[in-house]
Parts: structure tokens; C-alpha cells; sequence
């Protein structure tokens, strides 16, 4: 436990700096004479950079560990954030956070495989990562209103120094308190001990399934859901682009969203419900909420924020439970890095799409099609909506 408790701080360390540049970056990049569209290629690519990062965290993490993947990122993106603080033009800007894709990329594949490991059931397995997003939407609620803060008072240029200063120091202190896991040892319930055999036993008979051919198709809803966050993060500024203080009410809304997420994370009674329900509730939820927002429904941009927030907190860690509940220890990395993959292609086409069809039609319905797409894609084994009964699942 002393493990995940240090996993979480430095986490939650790395996710406020991270999370403090949201507001930031559309508004640096408009300083910079970026249009609209350019700043959708320019948050996108910074996603799209995580693919071969994620490739290779997968066979990383699983060979070496997860710690030296966790420091090294940490230290480098600090590094960039010192060389971003003195881009001048909206090009090199573009390059910087390419980078920056390409070497944040092994934090997220590291961090979820060495909770991961920790578990010994699955109820343990759905709380760890329920309290990794936990911990990712407590630094996300005040720090997109820190960040904007920040700049307020001291500029773009010194607000990233300030925000790169921190991750070199999370990633230095790294090397001291994160160590590797091995699996915890403790057996699952006897139920899932027979069905554990009992799947032996049958793999006996048969080829054993390959693992891509449940990836192609369950990995449509991280995708999905990246893209629509991509969207949010990009249309967001720009519907306060003509509004006082832009950076200053941009911060606060993304801190509602936060907000709302935080809101659904602290049920810790959900973690009872399978992974499966909770997963089909969040994202049916979300994509409705995306297309209120596209038909301009009667209610505040704030509350529909809250309620986009209290979606993404359940639907978040059900999307990493299901993950872990169908994978064996020595796959959690590569597992993990395709989640990644996933969502880094989501990001990417999200802001891309907004830029491109705004004028067109709105971002947020395009949204809303995305989720809906994905929903119907999932495979009809990750519907599921049976309660788990085994003696793992029962209060002690």
C-alpha cells in the first residue's frame, strides 16, 4: 500500500502540471499568431506523437519495469516545458509538443501496469484504479484554474518554466520512493481460482484467442472517448475567445469538469458494479450530454460541464478494470500501452476534427456521433451487465 500511496503523489504531481497547460495553450498559441485550425494540428500532434512512445513502453515496462520509464519521462517533459517557454513562433511551438508526445508517452503504460500489479483480486484491481483516476482528477480540479492563475500574474514564458521546474523535481524524487512491483501473490477468490484452471484446461483444446482481435474492437471506446475530450479541451477556449479574462474562465470551467469527475470517483460503492455496466452508463451519458451541448439545450455551459466531469469519472476507470480483468500480469504493459495508443489517437483526431468542421457543423454533435460509433463497436462480451457474485466481490 506504502507503494500505490507514493505512486499516487507523484502522479498527481505530474497530472497538475500537465493539466495546468490546458488553458494555456490555446491562448499561447493564438499570442503566437496560430488560426484556429493550426492550433487543432498543434494539440493534436502532441497526441498523435504518443504512438510509437506507447509501442514501445508495452515491451518496456513489461521487460525492465515501469520506475526508470516513470523518472525519465517526468525529467525530459520538465526539460521541454523550459525549452516551450521560449518558442516565438506557432511552428516551433508545433515541434516542441511533438516531442513532448513522444516522451510523455511511457508515464501513462508504467504507472497503470505497476498498480496493476499491485492487486490481489478484483475488487482491489477496480479500487487501485479507480483511485489512479482518483488522484488524476484531484490534481485536474485545480489546476487548470491554478495554471491560468499562473499565467495571469506572470506570463506565458515564466509560467512554463515554473511548470517544468516541478515535473524535473517529481521525476528526481522518483528515482528515491517509486519501486517496480512484482505481482501480488495473494490467490484471487477459489471461484476465480477454478475458472482460472478451467481456462487452462480449455486453452488445451484450442489455439489460444489472440489478444488483437479484442483490442481492435474494445479499444473503440477509449478511442471514442479521447476524441471527444480533444474536442471539448479545443472548443472550449474558443467559444470564450471574445469574452474578459479568457484564460481565467477557461481554467474554471475545465476545473468543473474536474470537478464533476472527482464527484463520481469518491462513490467508492460503484467500484460493486462491473466494470461492464459502468462503462456502457458512462459513455451512453456522455455522448448525450455532447449533444445537448450541440442543440444549445437550456442549461448553463458550467452544470452541463459538471455532468460531462461526473461521466468521464466513471466511465474513465471502468475502461481500465475491464482492461485488467481480462489480462495476465506479464501482458499488463503492453495491454496498457495499446490503451494509450488508443487514446492517443483519439486526442489527436479530436482537435483536428473541431478545427476542420467547426464552421461546418458543430464539434459537439461530431462528438456525439464519435461516442455513439464506438458504443455500437464494443464487442457484446464487454456488455455484460451480470453482477459479479463470487466470494472476491463480497463486503469484508
Amino acid at each position: 500500500m506504502r507503494s500505490a500511496l507514493w505512486l499516487y503523489l507523484f502522479m498527481f504531481v505530474a497530472f497538475f502540471d500537465l493539466h495546468a497547460q490546458y488553458p494555456i495553450l490555446t491562448p499561447f498559441a493564438i499570442s503566437l499568431g496560430a488560426v484556429p485550425s493550426f492550433i487543432g494540428y498543434i494539440m493534436g500532434m502532441y497526441s498523435i506523437t504518443h504512438l510509437p512512445g506507447n509501442m514501445l513502453a508495452g515491451y518496456g515496462v513489461d521487460r525492465f519495469g515501469g520506475k526508470w520509464f516513470i523518472v525519465c519521462s517526468l525529467i525530459l517533459a520538465g526539460c521541454l516545458l523550459m525549452v516551450q517557454s521560449r518558442v516565438n513562433d506557432p511552428w516551433e511551438l508545433l515541434w516542441i509538443r511533438s516531442i513532448s508526445g513522444f516522451v510523455l508517452a511511457f508515464l501513462s503504460p508504467a504507472c497503470l501496469a505497476m498498480l496493476a500489479k499491485m492487486a490481489t483480486d478484483r475488487v482491489h484491481q477496480s479500487k487501485l484504479m479507480t483511485g489512479n483516476g482518483l488522484v488524476h482528477t484531484l490534481a485536474s480540479v485545480v489546476s487548470p484554474a491554478a495554471g491560468a492563475a499562473l499565467v495571469a500574474k506572470t506570463g506565458f514564458s515564466l509560467a512554463f518554466e515554473i511548470l517544468g521546474w516541478g515535473l524535473i523535481a517529481c521525476g528526481v524524487m522518483a528515482v528515491f520512493f517509486v519501486h517496480d512491483q512484482k505481482p501480488a501473490r495473494t490467490p484471487f477468490s477459489s471461484a476465480e481460482r477454478e475458472h482460472q484452471q478451467a481456462a487452462q484446461d480449455f486453452s488445451t483444446l484450442r489455439p489460444a484467442t489472440s489478444s488483437r482481435d479484442m483490442s481492435i474492437l474494445f479499444f473503440c471506446i477509449p478511442l471514442a472517448l479521447a476524441c471527444s475530450q480533444g474536442i471539448l479541451f479545443f472548443e472550449v477556449p474558443l467559444t470564450l475567445r471574445d469574452g474578459p479574462n479568457m484564460v481565467m474562465s477557461t481554467g474554471l470551467l475545465f476545473s468543473i469538469v474536474s470537478l464533476g469527475a472527482l464527484v463520481s470517483l469518491s462513490m467508492w460503492f460503484l467500484n460493486r458494479i462491473p466494470a461492464s455496466t459502468r462503462l456502457l452508463a458512462g459513455t451512453i451519458t456522455l455522448a448525450l450530454l455532447f449533444f445537448a451541448l450541440s442543440i444549445q439545450w437550456p442549461v448553463s455551459l458550467s452544470v452541463t460541464l459538471f455532468f460531462i466531469g461526473m461521466s468521464k469519472g466513471i466511465t474513465f476507470p471502468a475502461i481500465a478494470s475491464s482492461l485488467a480483468e481480462q489480462s495476465n500480469h506479464a501482458r499488463y504493459g503492453k495491454q496498457f500501452a495499446i490503451l494509450s495508443i488508443a487514446y492517443s489517437i483519439g486526442a489527436f483526431f479530436g482537435p483536428v476534427i473541431a478545427g476542420e468542421l467547426r464552421e461546418w457543423i458543430s464539434p459537439y454533435f461530431a462528438a456525439f456521433l464519435i461516442l455513439l460509433l464506438g458504443t455500437t463497436l464494443l464487442p457484446p462480451k464487454h456488455r455484460r451487465t451480470r453482477l459479479d457474485l463470487s466470494p472476491s466481490s463480497t463486503p469484508k
